[in-house]
C-alpha cells in the first residue's frame, strides 16, 4: 500500500468516471419532467454507492436510500421506486455481459487447465445469477408489488389495505412502462455497460502505481471476474475476504503475486473508504435537514 502512495488519490478521482456513466444510465429511467439536475443525481449516486459499499445492507440498501433521496428532490415516489427496480435489473444484466466479455478475453489469453477451471466455475455462478434475474423480471412483469401486497394483505384491514394495494399497482404499471420504453431502456443498458468497462481503468491504475503494470485486457479480466464474485457474495457484508481471495486466485493466472493481488484488493477498499465515509456523512446531513425542515413546517 505504501508503494502505491499518492496513486490512491488518482484511483479515487478516476472512480468518478464510472460513477458518472452509471448515473447517466439511471437518468434514462427517471421521468423527464421531474429529473433532478446532473449534479444532484451524481450526489445521490455517491450516497447510494457509499451505503452499499460500507454498510451491511446486502448491496440493496443504497438503492432504497437512492429512491428516497430522488423522491425528496422532486421525483414522484412511484417513479423513484420503479426507476430503482429497473436500474437494478439493468445493472445485473449488463454485469453479466461484462463478465462474459472478461471470460472471453481470458480464454483468448490461455486455455490452460487452471484457466478453464476458473472459467467453468464463474460461468456456473453467472448462469445461476442469470436464472434468478430472469425470474425476477418475470415477477416484475406479473406485478411484483401487487403480489407482495396480496400476500401481506391479511395483516391489514380496510382503507389501509386498499391504499397500499392501489400504490403497489401504480408501481407495477410504472415498471412495465419503463420496459416498454425501448429507447430509454437500451440507452440505460449501454451507459451501464460502459460503466462496468470503465471500472477496469481503476485496476489498471492501481497496478501501474504499484509498479506491476498490466494490459488493458488483463485489467478488464480482473475487474469483470472480481465484480462477478462480489455480486455472487452479496450476503457477505462488503464481500470482505471473498473479494481479496478472488483477486489472489485470478491474479495468479497472470503471474501476479499474492501480495500484489492483495494490494490491488485493498487499494479498492481504500478508495471505497475515501469516497464512502464522506458519502455517509452527507447522507446523514441530508436526512437531518429534512427532519428539521419537516419539524419547522409542522410548527408553522
Amino acid at each position: 500500500m505504501l508503494a502505491i502512495g499518492w496513486g490512491l488519490a488518482a484511483v479515487t478521482l478516476f472512480h468518478l468516471v464510472p460513477m458518472i456513466l452509471g448515473n447517466l444510465s439511471w437518468r434514462e429511467l427517471l421521468p423527464r419532467d421531474s429529473r433532478p439536475g446532473p449534479g444532484r443525481l451524481l450526489w445521490i449516486r455517491w450516497i447510494r454507492e457509499s451505503v452499499n459499499n460500507l454498510l451491511p445492507v446486502g448491496q440493496v440498501g443504497g438503492d432504497l436510500v437512492c429512491a428516497r433521496l430522488a423522491h425528496l428532490h422532486g421525483v414522484p415516489a412511484v417513479s423513484a421506486i420503479a426507476s430503482m427496480i429497473a436500474d437494478l435489473t439493468v445493472s445485473v444484466f449488463t454485469q453479466l455481459a461484462f463478465v462474459a466479455l472478461g471470460l472471453t478475453l481470458l480464454l483468448t489469453h490461455s486455455l490452460a487447465p487452471d484457466v478453464l477451471a476458473v472459467v467453468w466455475a464463474v460461468t456456473a455462478g453467472m448462469g445461476i445469477l442469470f436464472a434468478l434475474m430472469a425470474t425476477f423480471v418475470l415477477v416484475q412483469r406479473a406485478g411484483m408489488f401487487a403480489l407482495v401486497t396480496r400476500i401481506g394483505g391479511a395483516l391489514l384491514r380496510g382503507r389501509a389495505s386498499l391504499r397500499l394495494g392501489a400504490k403497489a399497482a401504480e408501481i407495477d404499471l410504472a415498471i412495465r412502462a419503463l420496459y416498454r420504453d425501448k429507447r430509454a431502456f437500451w440507452t440505460a443498458m449501454a451507459w451501464r455497460l460502459a460503466d462496468w468497462i470503465a471500472g477496469a481503468g481503476e485496476v489498471w491504475l492501481v497496478m501501474y502505481f504499484l509498479g506491476r503494470p498490466v494490459t488493458i485486457a488483463e485489467a478488464m479480466i480482473l475487474e469483470s471476474l472480481g465484480t462477478g464474485v462480489r455480486t455472487a457474495a452479496f450476503l457477505v457484508p462488503g464481500a470482505i475476504g471473498v473479494l481479496e481471495a478472488s483477486y489472489i486466485v485470478f491474479g495468479s493466472l497472470f503471474g501476479i503475486t499474492a501480495a500484489d493481488s492483495l494490494a490491488l484488493a485493498l487499494a479498492k477498499r481504500v478508495r471505497e473508504l475515501l469516497l464512502g465515509l464522506p458519502g455517509l456523512v452527507a447522507w446523514q446531513i441530508a436526512e437531518g435537514r429534512h427532519i428539521l425542515g419537516r419539524g419547522r413546517r409542522a410548527r408553522s
